[in-house]
């Protein structure tokens, strides 16, 4: 089913899709179980990631900056969705990057491709990223800079993500969406109505400690019916093993839907163990969002997708 929105210049947001998934993956034991297919934006600005940038670059471009500056890892989707952004709104790009790669990873080349200007620091200097002096020492020498935190994680980032409550109806119960910042999950409960409850899932170990965050963020109306999980983290943010590629393998071939391992894979990985095990009502309607990310797969061994 495809879905109704507004039309840009960079994205065109009417490839997303909901997509309802195989009744034979999760037995019936929900009244539906849909997925919304923000991966099919685009390759690299794809997912809640164009949400979270859209307003920031728009502001900056309307606001006279010139360069865009942002953060994280070495695969970090927020890293080549901003550089491509970027180029696309005829602004110059510098991405912080946590830690020193010799030997640049797929993603950091494919930021350099996009004409991104890479800086590299060590991961206890990184801590300093939400210091705005730290970042201008950095960074100060470009021109006219905007700087996004990482993940997208501001007001502008937050409302953009609020925008993606277009594609959901009321009549689904339960929203899950797997939780990096925070930002998507804040975006969207301050947008829903109070009645959808929010699932997030938390891809690190002890992930759980967001929720203070999140809640200190969270219109006060709005606060309540959401929750994060963390039990599914196979050994931390950006951790897999064998058994989470076997399931994204078995995901795919049952819907016909790739995930990303760092994030989604771990979100329905953990939404099945919760299906079988009766967490939910045989009425309930589930809408599973696709936040993109499948960049990151370049690296994973043994994907059949």
């Amino acid at each position: 089913m495809k879905t109704t929105c507004v039309n840009t210049d960079i994205i065109d947001d009417r490839k997303a899709v909901i997509q309802p998934l195989n009744k034979f993956w999760y037995q019936s034991k929900v009244a539906a179980l849909d997925m919304l297919r923000l991966d099919l934006l685009h390759p690299l600005l794809s997912g809640n990631k164009w949400f979270k940038l859209r307003l920031n670059a728009m502001f900056a471009k309307d606001h006279d900056y010139k360069t865009l500056v942002t953060f994280g890892g070495g695969y970090s989707n927020h890293l080549i969705a901003t550089a491509f952004a970027a180029r696309k709104w005829g602004l110059k790009s510098v991405g912080i990057v946590r830690g020193n790669y010799e030997t640049l990873t797929p993603t950091l080349q494919e930021c350099v491709n996009e004409n991104m200007e890479l800086i590299f620091t060590t991961r206890e200097e990184y801590k300093n990223k939400d210091n705005p002096d730290w970042v201008y020492n950095l960074a100060g020498r470009f021109e006219d800079i905007y700087i996004i935190p990482e993940g997208g994680a501001n007001e502008k980032g937050r409302a953009g993500a609020g925008l993606m409550d277009r594609f959901i109806k009321n009549t689904y119960s339960h929203i899950v969406l797997s939780v990096g910042s925070g930002t998507t999950l804040i975006g969207l409960r301050d947008k829903l109505p109070v009645s959808q409850y929010i699932m997030g899932f938390v891809p690190m170990k002890e992930g759980k400690y967001m929720g203070k965050y999140i809640s200190s963020i969270v219109q006060p109306p709005k606060n309540k019916n959401w929750e994060l999980f963390d039990e599914w983290h196979f050994g931390g943010f950006a951790k897999w093993n064998k058994d989470l590629i076997v399931f994204m393998n078995e995901f795919y071939e049952e819907n016909k839907i790739p995930l990303d391992a760092i994030y989604t894979a771990k979100m329905m990985y953990g939404l099945q163990q919760m299906l079988l095990d009766n967490h939910f009502s045989s009425c309930d309607k589930i809408l599973c969002i696709h936040t993109g990310g499948l960049q990151g797969n370049s690296i994973m061994p043994g994907l059949i997708y």
